[in-house]
């Protein structure tokens, strides 16, 4: 990692000149010249007092910036076929995440197996045919282009009733599925 390059983007982008840097650090501006050409290497002391005065800490500075991934396609996708349902994880590993996504397929007549009351929300987007969500006692149906929200404190699941195979978007916060 280059470090003098980055704390060059940094004070740039905060429209600082190298003086006003140094001023804010203790330090020499010729000193910030050399660290920001990599002609020197900061103690870790110094380097802390820099990147207090950018703004940032350890933590930030050396955190990769491709570790957080954000477009993802179809060869990303994992998929699994049971009784009628195709079930497809849009997001790689999102049961670590706040929510998951999921893309869901219903033949005519399937349904999702039925869920247990849990903490948390759930919500889908209903991108063709019609569905019935059962939570509880109660019955919704939710057609294409309509969208079902509600809390999973109870038994719940989710029923194709139409004819034609139904297709949705199916977030559940935190990651259940």
């Amino acid at each position: 990692m280059e470090i003098g390059n980055k704390i060059k983007r940094l004070r740039l982008q905060l429209n600082l000149s190298q003086a006003e840097l140094a001023d804010r650090c203790e330090l020499t501006k010729g000193y910030i010249s050399q660290l920001e050409n990599d002609l020197t290497s900061p103690s870790i002391s110094t380097l802390c007092d820099i990147l207090s005065a950018l703004g940032t800490d350890l933590a930030e500075f050396f955190k990769r910036e491709d570790d957080q991934r954000v477009v993802f396609s179809d060869d990303d996708f994992i998929e699994k076929h049971e009784n009628g349902m195709l079930l497809k994880w849009i997001i790689p590993n999102a049961q670590k995440n706040e929510m998951e996504p999921v893309l869901v397929e219903l033949l005519s007549g399937a349904s999702t197996s039925v869920d247990f009351p849990h903490e948390g929300e759930e919500f889908g987007y209903v991108l063709e045919g019609k569905v019935c969500i059962e939570l509880g006692k109660n019955k919704y149906v939710c057609k294409k282009g309509e969208t079902f929200y509600y809390a999973a404190d109870k038994a719940h699941c989710i029923i194709n009733t139409g004819k034609t195979t139904a297709k949705f978007i199916w977030i559940s916060t935190p990651p259940n599925f």
